[in-house]
């Protein structure tokens, strides 16, 4: 809608000739040219394997450099009477790099416990939300307005959750200053850290998906508990580390994504105001999201969208629906249509956790 425009402050332009109409005819021009085109499981198997090696070269990942994971442990207590135990941990998960985590451990948990992964989403100061840390009222607020807490939920439905800082949030802040103020202490660095990685080839992305794998290799170390089949959930940018980290690692069984699968044309082209984490370059020219989604077939995955997310796009839910057509091809040639579920919730952009127990326990029956 226009509005009049301020003379004291404003040059006196009438029309803005920009550049998005341009690039909407080019993204269908040079879009999607690796999309799989073949038609039986033997031939998807295929694609997964040079798409799986093309996403991790334009991650950057050759740049990534192993070391030990040296975990830390900083702290622990006990929460909701003793039911769970909070473990404050840290690991290394690049030389002088460190990711810290809560683990969300319930007291019975043992050997055949089955443990989630639970990246955290933006607006939440990192695992703070998504682990229902309270004491911190920004921190409460955010989980009212996003329903944010999933990790804890998972625990206490008897779930190890392991709710780790992803680079540039919570304690992985790059200016300390930024994590002691409210007003800033929800946000992260994703930009700045853009602006590092980029020019280097390493997108933010690469960096997140690289960090998840990482904690992964801790939990196995660890061996504490059923880390043969660990699964992943995350909200919002929780959902794209959920996606990325499950399409290319066949260590997690089975996947939880909310509110972070569309197609990028809308929500990230036309949308295209949104965090730096979402955008790798070259990616568009090789697959949408749906194609990224599709490498996890036949594992166990769910999907949640909501209809008034505007991280959907113009078009809304049907920008949604289209790229889950696109993974549910895939779990067809696998016959594992009943591995796929995708959740349509109403409202805004928020997390839905009413059906997260019948869902893990659907998931598990697949073990």
């Amino acid at each position: 809608m226009m509005t009049d425009r301020d003379e004291r402050s404003a040059p006196p332009i009438k029309i803005c000739y920009g550049t998005l109409p341009s690039m909407l005819k080019k993204f269908d021009r040079y879009a999607r040219k690796d999309a799989f085109q073949g038609h039986t499981a033997e031939e998807f198997e295929a694609w997964r394997q040079e798409m799986r090696a093309l996403l991790k070269g334009l991650l950057g990942w050759e740049k990534m450099e192993t070391c030990p994971l040296e975990p830390v442990t900083e702290d622990m207590v006990l929460l909701y009477n003793g039911d769970i135990r909070r473990e404050h941990i840290r690991i290394q998960v690049e030389p002088e790099v460190w990711m810290p985590m809560y683990l969300l451990i319930p007291a019975k948990a043992g050997p055949k416990t089955p443990v989630i992964l639970c990246p955290p989403g933006h607006n939440g100061a990192g695992k703070y939300t998504v682990a229902g840390y309270e004491g911190c009222e920004a921190v409460t607020e955010k989980i009212r307005h996003y329903h944010y807490d999933y990790g804890l939920q998972a625990a206490k439905l008897g779930y190890v959750a392991v709710c780790p800082d992803c680079r540039g949030f919570g304690e992985r802040r790059e200016r300390l200053s930024d994590a002691w103020s409210p007003d800033t202490a929800m946000g992260g660095d994703c930009y700045w850290l853009a602006h590092m990685g980029e020019p280097l080839g390493i997108p933010v992305a690469g960096m997140l998906t690289w960090d998840l794998t990482r904690a992964l290799d801790h939990l196995t170390e660890r061996g504490n508990w059923d880390t043969e089949h660990i699964g992943c959930l995350g909200f919002s940018g929780g959902g794209m580390q959920t996606l990325w980290l499950t399409a290319l690692d066949d260590r997690v069984s089975w996947a939880g994504i909310s509110g972070y699968l569309y197609g990028y044309r809308d929500a990230l082209l036309i949308e295209n105001r949104n965090c730096s984490c979402n955008y790798v370059p070259h990616l568009w020219e090789h697959l949408d999201m749906g194609d990224i989604a599709s490498l996890i077939a036949p594992r166990p995955l769910w999907i949640q969208s909501c209809r008034d997310d505007r991280l959907n796009g113009p078009r809304g839910i049907v920008n949604a629906v289209e790229q889950v057509d696109i993974v549910r091809a895939a779990y067809d040639l696998f016959a594992a249509g009943d591995r796929l579920e995708h959740e349509i919730c109403g409202g805004p952009h928020q997390w839905h956790g009413e059906h997260l127990g019948p869902f893990l326990n659907g998931f598990l029956k697949f073990r």
